[in-house]
């Protein structure tokens, strides 16, 4: 095979291998999205108000570019298989890909949340993604 043939087949390749560019003004992010039970030992303890101080105390200083917050009802089951309905609210977060900065700062939340408010957990989900601003 000549050179200029193999040149250009090594170049295909790499092209093929190298990832997309995004598209129509979209970058990549990443999506963590967190839910904060309410109850715990079957009552409700953490307050609207106590949310509202946990997010200005808490989340704010530590998601200074923003995020997302909404209620939500959940359901599971408990380790003895009985269903159980829970209010929470959930808190969405979209970021350029990872780093050791907003890991930390969502770490930091979650475990803020447990102790302050005595749960076992915080579920956290993490999407990547692409978005525009």
């Amino acid at each position: 095979m000549s050179s200029c043939r193999h040149l250009l087949l090594l170049a295909g390749f790499a092209l093929a291998c190298a990832p997309a560019t995004p598209s129509n003004g979209l970058e990549p992010v990443i999506t963590e999205r967190l839910y904060f039970g309410r109850n715990t030992a079957d009552s409700l303890t953490v307050t609207d108000s106590a949310w509202a101080g946990f997010l200005r105390d808490v989340v704010s200083p530590r998601l200074p570019s923003g995020f997302t917050v909404w209620e939500a009802q959940g359901q599971w089951r408990d380790s003895k298989g009985r269903v159980r309905h829970e209010p929470s609210f959930v808190l969405d977060i979209v970021h350029s890909p990872p780093s050791p900065k907003a890991d930390s700062a969502i770490v930091g939340i979650i475990a803020e949340y447990k102790r302050r408010f005595r749960q076992e957990s915080v579920l956290r989900v993490v999407t990547e993604g692409r978005a525009s601003f």
